[in-house]
C-alpha cells in the first residue's frame, strides 16, 4: 500500500492544480496492479485527516479500494491563511479539486471514483454528489445534512452565546483587522460552536488539534443545506444513520436517504462520536465496504 504523496507532482496537471490549492494530501492504494477504484475521504467540521481516518484508508484499500485522504485549506496541515478559515463553499471545491486530483492518477480507474463523508463531511459529499454526474458511488456516515435542523438541535440560547462573537468576526474580516475566533469544542454553556465531549475521542494520542473556528464561519454552516439538493444525486449513495444522534435530528438524515433516486439508508445504534469506535465500527465498515465493492466493481 502506498503512503503520504505530498511530494509526488509526477502529473503537470495536478501540480498545477495544487499549487493553486495546496492541500496535504494522502493517497493509499490497494495491494497489485491498478488502475484501481477509488473514493475520497472527507472529514468533519474542525476535523483533520489523523482524526479516525487512517482506519478507513487502510480497511478500504485491504478490501480493493484506493483511497485519497486530505485535510481542507487553510487547516490542519494544509497551507493558506488565515489558519481555521472554514468556509463551506471552499471545502466543497476542496473535494471537488480531490475528485479531479484522482483522475489524472495512472493508478486509478477515473471511472470509478467515488465519495465518502462522514460528519460535516457528509454534507459536502451530498453536495457535491449532486452537483456532478461523475460520482461512482457516495457513502456518509453521521452526516449534517441541514445547518438550521443542527443549530436547532445545538439549542436557542447556544445559537444566541455566538451571534456577538458572530458579529464581531465579520466586521473585523470586511475592516481586514483579523478574524474573532472561537472554541471549535467545548463544555456546555460555553461559547464552543459543538458542546460535545465525544468529540475528543477522535483524537490521535500523539495529535495536534487547533481548537477555534472564526465565528462568522458559524453562520455559512447554519445556511447550508444538503437535503434540498437530496434529489439531484445520481450515483448510488449509502447514508448510515446513528439512531441516537446528537447533533441533528435523525429523521433528517434519513430523509436524505429516502429522496435520493438510488438512496439505501443503515441504521445503528449509536450517537455522533460511537460509530468510530469498537465495537459498532466494524459492523459499519462492513456494510460500507461490501456497498462500495458492489457499486465500484470490485472483483474477487
Amino acid at each position: 500500500m502506498k503512503g503520504p504523496d505530498d511530494d509526488d507532482n509526477s502529473d503537470p496537471k495536478s501540480r498545477l492544480r495544487f499549487r493553486r490549492r495546496p492541500l496535504r494530501r494522502v493517497l493509499t492504494l490497494p495491494p497489485g496492479a491498478g488502475p484501481h477504484p477509488a473514493v475520497v475521504l472527507v472529514h468533519g467540521f474542525g476535523a483533520t485527516r489523523d482524526m479516525m481516518l487512517p482506519q478507513y484508508e487502510q480497511h478500504f484499500a485491504a478490501a480493493g479500494v484506493a483511497t485519497l485522504a486530505f485535510d481542507y485549506r487553510s487547516t490542519g496541515a494544509s497551507a493558506g491563511e488565515p489558519r481555521q478559515r472554514i468556509s463551506m463553499r471552499r471545502q466543497r471545491v476542496d473535494v471537488a479539486a480531490a475528485m479531479d486530483f484522482l483522475s489524472t492518477r495512472p493508478e486509478i480507474d477515473s471511472r470509478r471514483i467515488g465519495l465518502w463523508g462522514t460528519s460535516l463531511g457528509g454534507m459536502h459529499v451530498l453536495r457535491v454528489a449532486a452537483a456532478r454526474n461523475d460520482v461512482a458511488v457516495a457513502v456518509v456516515q453521521c452526516p449534517i445534512v441541514d445547518g438550521i435542523a443542527a443549530a436547532r438541535s445545538l439549542g436557542v440560547r447556544a445559537a444566541l452565546r455566538l451571534m456577538p462573537y458572530a458579529a464581531e468576526d465579520l466586521v473585523r474580516a470586511t475592516l481586514r483587522r483579523g478574524r474573532r475566533y472561537v472554541p471549535i469544542v467545548g463544555p456546555p454553556g460555553s461559547t464552543a460552536a459543538v458542546a460535545e465531549a465525544g468529540w475528543r475521542s477522535t483524537l490521535p494520542a500523539d495529535g495536534c488539534f487547533d481548537n477555534r473556528v472564526a465565528a462568522g464561519d458559524v453562520i455559512g454552516l447554519v445556511w447550508t443545506s444538503a437535503s434540498r439538493r437530496a434529489r439531484d444525486i445520481t450515483a448510488p449513495l449509502l447514508v448510515c444513520v446513528c439512531d441516537r444522534e446528537n447533533l441533528i435530528d435523525p429523521a433528517c438524515v434519513a430523509r436524505v436517504a429516502r429522496l435520493a433516486p438510488r438512496g439505501e439508508v443503515r441504521h445503528y445504534d449509536s450517537d455522533h462520536f460511537e460509530i468510530y469506535h469498537p465495537p459498532l465500527v466494524a459492523r459499519v465498515l462492513a456494510d460500507q465496504t461490501a456497498f462500495l465493492r458492489e457499486h465500484l466493481d470490485v472483483r474477487p
